[in-house]
């Protein structure tokens, strides 16, 4: 499915989920989202787009149902054994002779899903070093989007379906039974760490020596495969590794990481010289003395010069909340006196023009100022008006971080000048360009075989993109399979419990001593039991369906027509009535016939009960 599927009701979907959830799926692949997307809404029944929109302002809980949807859980335990026992056996070996003794191990489980992988990184982990070892010094992270399958994933506990694929020995060791489901070791969960992390915006996790993404980037498309990429790569250590999932690939382009085993893929990471690896404590320590009333007077002057600054600046504390805001912020983004002290992330600045929230987190690991040029900021006059956003980090003289100050400078005039630049820039190029034409008439050779080399490379990554997508509709599938087993699970078991209740009710009627005939409102036989096939000598395949008065029986079934009607249309409790009759043995005998109305609840008389008994 190409990108030509994207409406502008479908982009205006993806819009109002991020502002009003802040999930941004934009580097998700189109085709994927789109199909996922479809499945949630044809399951409540509603035609489009815009639709959903107003369903989702309605039900604000069918947000969890779309994510769950589109946040496709598949995983399992030892998921690709061969690859998992490649980790074990060649992997982990190296990561521990790589450590001096003590130093801690750090393992990041990216996409955990519902915990399966990532309890069995800690099941391998645990079988290398040992118990104690591992709860001194192993350290996992597990994060994932899906808030209901990270609450999953802490509680550790799987049914015998899902613990299938473990071996009985690890089983045994690592998982405690308790009822029907199987818990795993409550101590060694104490070092494994659950959080919600988007891999696209949250700052990575740093200091890592394994880290495991398995058929997660594959849901991305290329620009966000990229920065996923480049934030795996800041977030291992040098000669850390980073395992994939069987349909992922590293394209022939990347230069961040080398393959160990394809095949596994696995791969290490290059290192690079200007990654920077500064780790902050984020809370000041408190100071207790009191400031003198020159540093109060200082205090206060530096407070007005803040406030009259025509750049607009505001301040956030090391615990997200809004702490300063100067005049200029407060007339360009609306501010008011009462936000200050509101956390950030609930004040519509935070997000509306760019994402503020993960620049400031990178602020505050990388300890420097993060620079984000040319943002579209809230119109001047009804121009557009162009913002530079500086994000830097405040720290005290003790090199303790204080918080974050955000200046928003109006780069609107540089940002024209610079159009015109650029447009005189390409005047001159297109002159230059000319006085060139006979030199890249030269190259023209040169660049058709670099032209080819991409080519080549281009339908690599096609054909890399078409497993992916594969892949992705491999666990769909195997999803929706899982769905239609506990369906049929519920309807079998149904099914048993009506069968008991037909035998039971069959065993009843056989134990009477009494013929049993049920009819329906058009006097169609349905219930004719073994005592009246004893009287009348006519099975109950002989009756079924046939209508009752045109029986050719010894019963003078005619005579049973006024008080069958009078149980089908007046509010009688019975009627009944003795008949001379002929068995089927050509016998005269005396019959009882009780004809009492079927009724059932909701629906008045559905039939007639007749009970017919041979007097002596």
């Amino acid at each position: 499915m190409s990108n030509q599927n994207i409406t502008p009701e479908f982009k205006s979907l993806l819009k109002y989920i991020k502002e009003n959830r802040g999930f941004d799926f934009s580097n998700y692949k189109p085709s994927t989202l789109i199909r996922r997307i479809q499945k949630r809404i044809q399951a409540i029944g509603i035609n489009n787009y815009s639709d959903y929109i107003d369903y989702l302002e309605v039900h604000p809980d069918e947000f969890g149902h779309l994510f769950n949807t589109i946040l496709i859980n598949v995983t399992a335990f030892f998921r690709d054994r061969a690859a998992w026992d490649y980790i074990a056996a060649e992997i982990v070996p190296q990561i521990l002779a790589n450590k001096r003794q003590g130093e801690p191990i750090r393992i990041w489980s990216a996409g955990c899903a519902s915990g399966q992988e990532t309890y069995t990184l800690a099941m391998v982990l645990a079988e290398a070093v040992g118990f104690e070892i591992f709860k001194q010094r192993v350290k996992i992270f597990a994060t994932d989007m899906d808030e209901e399958a990270l609450s999953q994933a802490r509680q550790a506990c799987y049914t015998q379906q899902e613990v299938a694929d473990i071996p009985p020995q690890l089983l045994e060791k690592y998982f405690e039974l308790q009822g029907t489901h199987y818990v795993f070791n409550k101590e060694l969960r104490r070092s494994i760490i659950f959080g919600r992390h988007n891999l696209i915006k949250d700052a990575p996790i740093a200091r890592i020596d394994l880290l495991v993404c398995r058929n997660t980037i594959m849901y991305f498309d290329s620009e966000g495969q990229t920065i996923i990429i480049n934030r795996f790569h800041f977030a291992l250590n040098d000669g850390g590794f980073l395992f994939l999932g069987k349909a992922e690939m590293l394209f022939s382009r990347n230069n961040k990481f080398m393959p160990v085993d394809l095949k596994q893929r696995v791969f290490s990471k290059v290192p690079n010289s200007d990654d920077r690896r500064d780790r902050l404590s984020m809370m000041p320590e408190p100071e207790n003395e009191q400031e003198p009333s020159e540093m109060v007077s200082q205090t206060r002057l530096s407070q007005a010069a803040f406030n009259i600054d025509p750049v607009a600046q505001v301040v956030v504390d090391v615990n997200g909340c809004l702490t300063l805001a100067n005049e200029s912020a407060c007339t360009m983004f609306g501010l008011k006196h009462e936000d200050l002290g509101r956390p950030w992330q609930d004040l519509e600045l935070s997000y509306r023009y760019i994402e503020l929230r993960s620049p400031i987190e990178q602020a505050y690991q990388l300890r420097r100022k993060i620079i984000l040029p040319e943002v579209v900021g809230p119109p001047l006059s009804g121009e557009a008006r162009y913002l530079e956003i500086q994000v830097i980090p405040l720290e005290d003289t003790n090199n303790n971080i204080l918080g974050i100050k955000i200046i928003f400078a109006d780069v609107t005039a540089f940002k024209k000048l610079q159009e015109e630049l650029y447009q005189f820039k390409e005047e001159l190029e297109a002159a230059y360009e000319e006085l060139q034409s006979s030199n890249e008439e030269l190259e023209t050779t040169n660049e058709e075989l670099q032209s080819s080399n991409e080519e080549l490379e281009t339908t690599n990554e096609e054909l890399q993109s078409s497993n992916e997508e594969l892949e992705t509709t491999n666990e769909e599938l195997q999803s929706t399979n899982e769905e239609l087993q506990s369906l049929n699970e519920e309807l079998h078991e149904r099914s048993s419990q009506l069968t008991q209740v037909n035998l039971y009710l069959e065993s009843i009627l056989t134990s009477l001593r009494l013929g049993v005939v049920v009819v329906d409102k058009e006097l169609q036989v349905h219930i004719w039991n073994y005592k009246a096939e004893d009287l009348w000598g006519l099975r109950f395949d002989e009756v079924r369906g046939r209508h009752f008065i045109n029986l050719d029986i010894g019963l003078p079934v005619e005579q049973l027509r006024q008080p069958l009607r009078a149980c089908l249309t007046k509010d009688v409790t019975f009627e009944e009535i003795t008949l001379d009759t002929i068995n089927r043995r050509g016998r005269s005998i005396q019959c009882k016939v009780t004809c009492t109305p079927l009724k059932s609840q909701g629906t008045g008389i559905e039939g007639v009960v007749l009970l017919m008994e041979e007097l002596p």
